[in-house]
């Protein structure tokens, strides 16, 4: 169980995952050691998966980013998810009880390349029936 300290840490390394261990004793009032070993138990309780960076994506090259909802037969849903997940364009996999049994976030280059994708590749994967994207103009937050 996490208390609120461990809270407060946890939002400090979500808005800068590099703060160091000071930075987060100082803010905290705590010290360097307390924080360190209070890091690795939220590290191997599982609450801290991993560590990342965000990154722009038209810095990269890639002007088109998409959310993209596929609606699959219910007995290929698992195996559709799969694919998509090994497909290099695709950022993040995730299922889903809304409108789409799968979302995904693609980066392409342009509109062509998202289209080529979804025709050549996504469609192209057994189950898919269905194709839903939508390309983000402007992100807000995240």
């Amino acid at each position: 169980m996490i208390d609120d300290k461990d809270r407060k840490i946890v939002e400090i390394l979500m808005k800068n995952a590099r703060a160091s261990f000071t930075e987060i004793a100082d803010a905290l009032g705590l010290s360097e050691s307390t924080i360190r070993k209070r890091v690795r138990q939220l590290e191997e309780s599982g609450v801290i998966r991993r560590y990342t960076t965000i990154i722009d994506p038209a810095k990269l090259g890639y002007n088109t980013v998409a959310i993209v909802g596929l609606d699959v037969e219910p007995s290929q849903f698992l195996e559709a998810a799969d694919a998509m997940s090994r497909l290099d364009e695709v950022r993040w996999v995730a299922t889903s009880t809304g409108d789409h049994m799968i979302m995904a976030e693609i980066w392409t280059r342009d509109g062509k390349e998202l289209g080529r994708l979804i025709s050549e590749k996504i469609g192209r994967i057994e189950g898919v029936h269905r194709i839903c994207p939508a390309i983000i103009l402007e992100m807000i937050k995240g």
